[in-house]
């Protein structure tokens, strides 16, 4: 029995070591470098959703309202021309969306920005915007698909009938002039591998004609898969370059960096990245924005 004991010990104490080991891999506190000269700063956060009727909890509207100066303060401190968002939702229930906490309130008071990627919720699901900096670009089209057996049907289920899950894509054009790029960004199933295989198949798919007509492509959002995955690779293959960002991107709302960035930004036909690709990981006014940390690069437009 004694023995026993003794080696559950030693197992916990090397666990925990493995997990502090983890942590300390995976973390770090590097301030965003400025962006080179001409260069667009572009960004991925999962927001989190909000549940309009939880009593209390951080996902809340309760909890909104204690994280939402945090949440502003982290769009402004990446000060970026670009960011996508994943799970930006106040969800109430089935697939009304005609409540959106934090794309509203950001929308208020960033007022050199506007909101791409989003619309009437009947017809343009609006929990994955795309912001950008008015100044700077300017929208031509956006549209969207559902990672399911029938993509251009709004709402439709995954591919195992869970819950719905897409791409939303947005259309710009330089103000100062250059070529038109597209902004594809994405969330995939966090429980399901099958589920990723196909929605990234199903991306690859819809992606080849834009790779073939020579589009610059920016793709962005938590593909819930880590840098060498299998599914990362097929991207790779297909020709895009990922950010190589070095630590987690995922937190557990507690600041516990156990793995490496789920959520990743990736280049092809022409854009290239400019200088190192940074994460966020940081409290604003004591409170953490979101379980994500924001990812974010600088990137020349050709």
């Amino acid at each position: 029995m004694k023995r026993a004991v003794r080696l559950l010990g030693l197992g916990l104490a090397g666990l925990l070591l493995i997990a502090c080991a983890a942590q300390w891999r995976n973390s770090g506190l590097t301030p965003l470098p400025a962006p080179p000269p001409g260069s667009l700063r572009v960004a991925t956060h999962n927001a989190h959703y909000i549940l309009l009727h939880a009593e209390d909890g951080p996902w809340s509207v309760a909890g909104w309202a204690a994280r939402k100066g945090a949440f502003g303060a982290a769009f402004r401190a990446l000060d970026a021309d670009i960011v996508a968002y994943q799970e930006m939702e106040s969800f109430s229930r089935g697939d009304d969306g005609s409540v959106n906490l934090a794309r509203d309130y950001l929308l208020a008071e960033n007022p050199d920005y506007r909101a791409a990627a989003t619309g009437d919720w009947r017809s343009f699901p609006s929990t994955q915007p795309i912001f950008y900096r008015t100044p700077r670009l300017r929208l031509l089209d956006q549209g969207w698909f559902f990672f399911s057996d029938t993509p251009d049907v709004i709402y439709s289920r995954t591919f195992d009938g869970s819950y719905p899950a897409f791409a939303s894509w947005a259309r710009f054009a330089p103000t100062a002039g250059g070529p038109p790029f597209t902004v594809i960004n994405l969330h995939f199933d966090y429980s399901s591998r099958e589920n990723r295989r196909r929605s990234a198949a199903l991306v690859r798919a819809r992606l080849d004609p834009w790779l073939t007509n020579g589009e610059p492509i920016i793709l962005v959002g938590d593909l819930n898969e880590r840098a060498g995955s299998a599914i990362i690779r097929s991207f790779e293959a297909q020709g895009l370059a990922f950010a190589q960002t070095s630590g987690a991107s995922y937190h557990f709302n507690r600041g516990i960096n156990l793995f490496s960035a789920i959520d990743h930004i990736a280049l092809a036909n022409g854009p290239a990245f400019a200088g190192q690709p940074a994460i966020l990981r940081q409290k604003f006014s004591g409170q953490w924005p979101s379980d994500h940390y924001p990812v974010v690069a600088d990137v020349t437009l050709p």
